[in-house]
């Protein structure tokens, strides 16, 4: 049997919920097919369950960080509706252009989660719907899962195919890296 990831970093918009483009109001949280079960499995193998999310709407000036604070919100209330729970979100509110570090595919985010909830970031699990969400895994040595939706640009399926691994849905994911049993 494999060992438990020490954490699963997780993007928010088209990995957990529907990507409604600048999600600015929490009724517009809606909640992938099996994404709440999928959590609860991180959650019962008592591996933090991290999301990390680009949120360059802010920064835009399309939302508020107080926007982004009651969709978070929502997002919990859904998932602790079906029993499971996000340890910690962390967002980058600035647009491409800024160049900054927390930006995915930038790694910083993750070396915050990972200094704050203890995780080994070579032995975490990086799952997202775009090739800039599991870049920062490749970089620090983790395992990646690409899990393309409507919205992931094919390039970004292709180069997953060479340097990750690519799943149909979170659940799948998880079968490969949560060894429960």
């Amino acid at each position: 049997m494999n060992s438990l990831p020490s954490g699963v970093f997780l993007d928010r918009d088209g990995t957990i919920i529907e990507d409604a483009h600048y999600l600015s109001r929490p009724e517009q949280v809606r909640l992938l097919p099996g994404a709440a079960d999928a959590i609860a499995r991180i959650n019962a193998a008592t591996v933090p369950a991290i999301v990390i999310t680009n949120q360059s709407g802010i920064g835009r000036g399309i939302f508020t960080d107080d926007d982004h604070l009651r969709i978070t919100g929502r997002l919990n209330d859904l998932l602790a509706e079906s029993g499971a729970r996000i340890d910690a979100t962390y967002y980058c509110p600035h647009r491409p252009d800024e160049e900054c570090e927390c930006r995915k595919p930038g790694t910083l985010l993750f070396r915050q989660a990972a200094a704050d909830h203890g995780i080994d970031l070579a032995s975490a699990l990086y799952i997202g719907d775009r090739f800039r969400d599991i870049e920062p895994g490749i970089v620090l040595g983790g395992n990646c899962v690409l899990i393309p939706s409507a919205e992931t640009p094919a390039d970004d399926t292709l180069r997953a195919v060479g340097t990750a691994r690519v799943a149909p849905s979170l659940g799948v994911a998880l079968d490969w890296f949560l060894c429960t049993n």
